[in-house]
């Protein structure tokens, strides 16, 4: 199963280092059923990208709580076998959970797929969108504009052995 980590670029240089994707279980996300009825498609790689999509958004709620992280969110696309995943039953019903899974064991780095991350021109609206969160959530249509203009920059595609270069000398 393909999955989508949401991760910051120290997070990134972390899994560089160790060779590991974190600890378990890993928040992740992933073409779900639940996913599937609320996307209403059964186009492959529109269901993945809305799959990569929520994953970007977690990945902004992580820049959310970590000041000292660049403003660029992180996605990594990785590969896992399908019973090392699972949905958690208690949020299934949960709007926000949607393509929500938990991996476990540990997610080594050369599994990757590919990883996504923000070009540089999107820090800006990354920024804005992490400090709006909080309002967002809270129904503030304002913060909510706020928000989804960072999901207006499209992710960035890199190959793997790309990695090194994402997160700067001697990682």
């Amino acid at each position: 199963m393909r999955v989508y980590v949401p991760l910051t670029l120290p997070a990134l240089a972390e899994a560089h280092r160790t060779g590991e994707l974190g600890a378990e279980p890993l928040l992740a996300y992933a073409v779900t059923p639940a996913l599937r009825e609320w996307y209403l498609s059964d186009d492959i790689e529109e269901l993945e990208y809305a799959a990569l999509s929520r994953a970007a958004l977690a990945s902004l709620r992580l820049l959310a709580a970590d000041q000292a992280a660049p403003r660029r969110r992180v996605v990594v696309a990785v590969d896992v076998p399908d019973r090392a995943t699972a949905v958690d039953p208690d949020r299934g019903l949960d709007p926000a959970a949607l393509g929500e899974v938990r991996v476990t064991g540990a997610v080594r780095l050369a599994k990757t797929a590919a990883v996504h991350v923000d070009a540089g021109d999107a820090e800006a609206d990354v920024t804005a969108a992490a400090k709006a969160l909080a309002a967002a959530d809270g129904g503030d249509d304002d913060a909510q504009f706020v928000v989804d203009g960072a999901e207006d920059h499209e992710l960035l595609w890199f190959a793997p052995q790309e990695i090194a270069n994402l997160v700067g000398p001697g990682e």
